[in-house]
């Protein structure tokens, strides 16, 4: 039942932002040269690799230029760029992995193969669960990279700081899951990214 649930709310998404993605794509193209994808590697479920789709919101070959998290003001995002995270419009085209069963509705984060790397025995439970567009602990971290100090001291303060506490909080939630309490994420997300559209001058 889930997995009909995410493949016809993915697809009404997808069809109802269509107009957004196409003008969000070629503004992205315009802006900075080059591709209007981002494919970031992530651990799925039972620790499957797959390239999780966002739209890109920083310059091209940004992963050569630091570190693979983002921190407050990062100067490898662009303008349009940081419309786009502000307002989690970057990470509509997550839907086309949901069609393709690499991840769920309301999950999980998906990590980075250097982070899941640093998982505990105890924490690589989480990886028993599909990841997910959006969760609990998403909502609660939406603005995480302000917190995030700048460049290599970023990572190291997310790894030893922050993951643990954020995986934790998924497993507290997982654990105990709902239809309904997911479907109350996925209403909390949506209103999120209306009020930040209403925000924006």
């Amino acid at each position: 039942m889930r997995r009909i649930v995410d493949i016809t709310v993915s697809i009404l998404v997808l069809l109802a932002t269509a107009p957004v993605l196409v003008l969000a794509a070629i503004a992205i193209s315009v802006e900075s040269r080059g591709g209007p994808f981002y494919f970031a590697a992530r651990v799925g479920k039972n620790g499957r690799p797959f390239r999780m789709w966002k739209l890109r919101t920083m310059r091209q070959r940004a992963g050569d230029q630091g570190p693979a998290i983002t921190s407050r003001s990062d100067p490898r995002v662009t303008r349009l760029g940081g419309f786009l995270r502000k307002t989690k419009l970057d990470e509509l085209p997550q839907f086309v992995n949901v069609l393709l069963g690499d991840m769920t509705l309301v999950g999980p984060r998906p990590e980075a193969p250097d982070f899941v790397r640093l998982y505990s025995p105890d924490q690589r439970r989480i990886l028993e669960y599909w990841p997910g567009v959006t969760g609990p602990v998403q909502l609660a971290s939406f603005n995480e990279s302000e917190l995030i100090a700048a460049g290599a001291a970023g990572a190291e303060q997310y790894a030893s700081q922050i993951m643990g506490e954020k995986i934790q909080a998924d497993l507290n939630y997982l654990d105990s899951r709902s239809a309904v309490s997911d479907a109350r994420v996925v209403c909390e997300t949506a209103a999120y990214v209306v009020r930040s559209l209403l925000k924006i001058k």
